[in-house]
């Protein structure tokens, strides 16, 4: 069932804003913050003296262009400091002049993005001295050209460095790249279309030479995908970037290449163990490269286990070249190990477990003079010695023995088949779009489903896009579109289905799920209901359908402040799962966060937290670590913090939450509004008063733009805005709002609903603070009926206030 969860550029730095120019003519003048990088480096020139309209600096750029295609130049340091210190996902390279260098490389030549400094000055031998003192710079230069060499060698040695490994055994990244790269090969697309789109999409950026681009559009059917893996171009960095970051706009861009380039490794491989010369004993392969001290340390404390490169992974068959580069990888970095990889091969398990590698040879780039060998992605290795090597180069180089391992034993492997199994009901790009759901990448999938549907040629695939369009758009919080698309689905799905079958169990399910979020309950029950007898008739008892239906009752039940009938169906859904799932399937956090919630709303704090941290921890195992559901896990987590009076674990658990929330999620989603209304509680519990009303009024803000007006959120956000008005003794604001809130919640819950006692207990508090006792004991009195729950009147008969704040749900 389903559920929801929710171009070669010189960039000035003269002006107030560096900006980037495009090579394209019709291309705008884009603001730095527009800014894509598609490779793993930047050059950064800092120069007071540069004049781009003087002839050596030209001529300086012709030079740097066939090395780097983007430059960003500076002429004020403070500017370059700045910019630089925004940079946390890109190693830098920096070329400066004397004058200023001397200053301003001491004061950064720390940071880790800051990989080689070259110095660019008319007297060498007058700041040789300080800049001998300084380990990353490569050099004191007069001349562009051994600057432009260095430059090669470094940036070569950045993309060797910066691939994706896990360190930890086998890591969600893993897992999702490799159900990515499955689906990615069973699209059969128009490769000239995808070339060209490649290109154009190149174009809009500003990291890579326009001739680069036009050789791939014009030339990439004259070579083989090895050749333009292997070529110093673009194609190995960019490709390289997008599977350590998982940016899913460059893996789908280059799509089609990773299929290319993946089944031309397997013709080969194919052809190569149908020769006399095949390998059938154990072999020896090598890899040289530069690894950052902490990745390094890591490693050492895997010593034994199991380490994976989810890249295309380029090995060498001579040791000796591989040792070159490891050294080159570390030098004079002492933020970086120079590590030289011993790999056992057996071919008996690649065989078994279809890990396809090839001798390069003639089809590289370089002719076979590096002796490389190409394999697969998703390779799993053992980590069974690292030891320092003597060396009289360096003094930071290890060797690190490893055995290649078979890629059916990993701990995720159970976890894996399941997730494939969830989305194999569909191929090639509407399974893609269910990826991109899974990853949290809502807005992606919207853009897929779109071209889908208009393309949707029968009432299958209609009503399928506009189920999935639905799931979007809820996961994004445009509720409204959301219904509209379920609801399209639904209508067709009833001509063509009998009436029992369990594509409508799941159109109702999803529906109950959007009204839920809507705070419509009612219809939400009702919907899940629906859904559920349909699943009665049409599967078996323990199938996971059924937990996750009862995991939906229960979350309107929670809604509904009933708590016990809440917590019965969480534990119901809980149970199935243990049937019916591996142990850490990302439903499993959903269920122990849910029950977490209900413990919370409960006042049974302990219970709650270790809920949370139960499911934490599976997050943690099961999603790549920018997920959304890692937001909502850490804003609960805050949630009973607060509750238990730790306000700053509680503030530095909602910070962790905002931010990833401001990565996954547009910028008016309600979940934002949750966030920022969670701050908003612990600066009032902290006493900082306008600091809170300042969270909580942007809270509003972007309710007003995501919600119907009659949402319960609203009448919480109204609630704590007077809250804070009451702590600060503004007592007609703190009433006003206090009944706004009022209104709302008569509208949006039942009578019973614990929430009406609140307000009614907070008008009373602002009453009772302005003398108005008569008015303050009406106010409690028109709720005894849960009043007891909530608030007491202390010794003085005078009323604590009660603060409300929205739970996330992980549905």
């Amino acid at each position: 069932m389903s559920k929801q969860k929710p171009a070669t550029t010189v960039t000035s730095g003269a002006a107030a804003m560096p900006t980037t120019t495009m090579n394209n003519p019709a291309a705008a003048v884009l603001p730095r913050p527009m800014r894509r990088v598609l490779q793993n480096f930047l050059l950064v020139w800092l120069d007071a003296n540069l004049d781009e309209s003087k002839k050596d600096f030209k001529k300086s750029l012709r030079h740097l262009r066939r090395v780097v295609a983007s430059i960003t130049t500076f002429t004020d340091a403070q500017e370059c400091v700045n910019f630089l210190s925004e940079i946390k996902r890109e190693k830098v390279f920096m070329i400066v002049s004397g004058s200023l260098g001397q200053h301003v490389i001491p004061d950064i030549e720390a940071w880790p993005q800051l990989e080689s400094v070259y110095v660019f000055c008319r007297d060498q031998v007058a700041h040789e001295q300080w800049a001998s003192k300084i380990s990353k710079v490569k050099g004191v230069h007069t001349k562009i050209k051994p600057i432009c060499k260095a430059l090669q060698i470094d940036r070569e040695n950045c993309d060797r460095a910066m691939i994706s490994i896990s360190f930890n055994g086998i890591d969600p990244l893993f897992m999702y790249t490799q159900l990515l790269k499955e689906t990615l090969l069973d699209i059969e697309d128009d490769d000239a279309k995808s070339i060209k789109e490649l290109a154009e999409y190149c174009r809009l950026q500003d990291d890579i030479d326009e001739s680069k681009i036009r050789k791939i559009e014009k030339e990439y059917r004259d070579h083989t995908p090895i050749w333009w893996y292997t070529a110093p171009y673009f194609i190995y960095s960019m490709l390289n970037r997008g599977l350590r970051l998982m940016d899913v706009d460059i893996i789908i861009k280059m799509g089609f290449f990773i299929r290319h380039l993946h089944q031309y490794i397997e013709k080969l491989y194919n052809e190569q163990q149908q020769s006399s010369t095949k390998a059938t004993a154990p072999f020896t392969v090598f890899r040289g490269q530069g690894l950052s001290v902490e990745n390094f340390d890591k490693m050492k404390q895997t010593k034994k286990g199991l380490m994976s490169f989810n890249n295309f992974l380029s090995t060498s068959g001579n040791r000796q070249v591989s040792l070159k580069f490891a050294r080159e990888g570390a030098s004079k970095n002492p933020s970086m190990t120079a590590i030289l990889f011993i790999m056992t091969i057996d071919p008996v398990i690649c065989c078994k477990s279809s890990i396809a590698y090839v001798d390069v040879g003639k089809d590289g780039y370089f002719k076979g003079s590096e002796a490389e060998i190409l394999f697969t992605t998703h390779t799993i290795f053992r980590i069974d010695q690292i030891k320092q090597m003597q060396d009289d180069r360096t003094d930071t180089l290890w060797e690190v023995k490893l055995t290649l391992v078979g890629n059916d034993n990993h701990e995720l492997n159970a976890l894996t088949a399941q997730l494939r199994q969830e989305i194999n009901w569909t191929t090639g790009w509407s399974r893609l779009g269910g990826i991109l759901i899974q990853l949290g990448e809502p807005a992606k999938a919207e853009q897929l489903y779109q071209i889908l549907l208009e393309k949707a040629s029968s009432d299958e695939d209609r009503a399928e896009h506009s189920h999935q369009l639905g799931q979007v758009y809820d996961g994004m919080g445009e509720y409204s579109k959301a219904l509209s698309s379920y609801e399209r689905s639904l209508e067709i799905l009833k001509i063509a289905l009998p009436p029992n079958h369990p594509d409508l169990a799941t159109s109702y399910n999803n529906i109950g799920l959007l009204y839920n979020n809507m705070g419509e309950y009612s219809k939400a029950l009702s919907s899940y209901e629906r859904s559920l007898e349909i699943l009665k008739i049409a599967l078996p008892p323990n199938h996971p359908d059924f937990a996750q239906s009862y995991n939906n009752i229960g979350l309107v039940y929670n809604n509904m402040g009933e708590y016990s009938k809440a917590l019965s169906s969480y534990e119901q859904s809980l149970e199935i799962r243990k049937i019916a799932l591996p142990p850490n399937h990302p439903d499993f956090a959903q269920s122990y966060n849910n029950i977490g919630l209900v413990y919370n709303d409960m006042g049974e704090y302990l219970k709650a937290l270790s809920s949370y941290e139960r499911s934490l921890e599976i997050l943690k195992i099961a999603l790549p670590p920018n997920h959304r559901d890692f937001a909502e896990s850490y804003n609960n987590i805050g949630l009973v913090f607060n509750n238990m009076g730790e306000y700053s674990k509680a503030l530095s658990a909602y910070e962790q939450s905002l931010e990833i929330w401001k990565i996954a999620l547009p910028p008016n989603h309600p979940d934002l509004a949750t966030s920022y209304n969670n701050i908003g509680l612990v600066y009032n519990d902290m006493g900082e008063y306008s600091k809170a009303l300042s969270s909580y009024e942007r809270s509003l803000e972007i309710l007003k733009i995501a919600l119907p007006p009659n949402h319960r959120d609203f009448a919480e956000s109204y609630n704590n805005i007077g809250l804070v008005y009451n702590n600060m003794g503004e007592y007609s604001k703190a009433l006003s709002s206090y009944e706004q809130s009022l209104e709302i919640w008569k509208v949006a819950l039942p009578r019973n609903h614990p929430d009406l006692a609140i307000s009614y207990n907070n008008i009373g508090s602002v009453y009772d603070n302005m003398g108005e006792y008569s008015k303050a004991l009406s106010s409690v009195e028109k709720d005894t009926t849960n009043i007891d729950n909530l608030v007491q009147w202390n010794s003085n008969n005078r009323l604590f206030t009660s603060s409300s704040s929205r739970r996330l749900q992980h549905i």
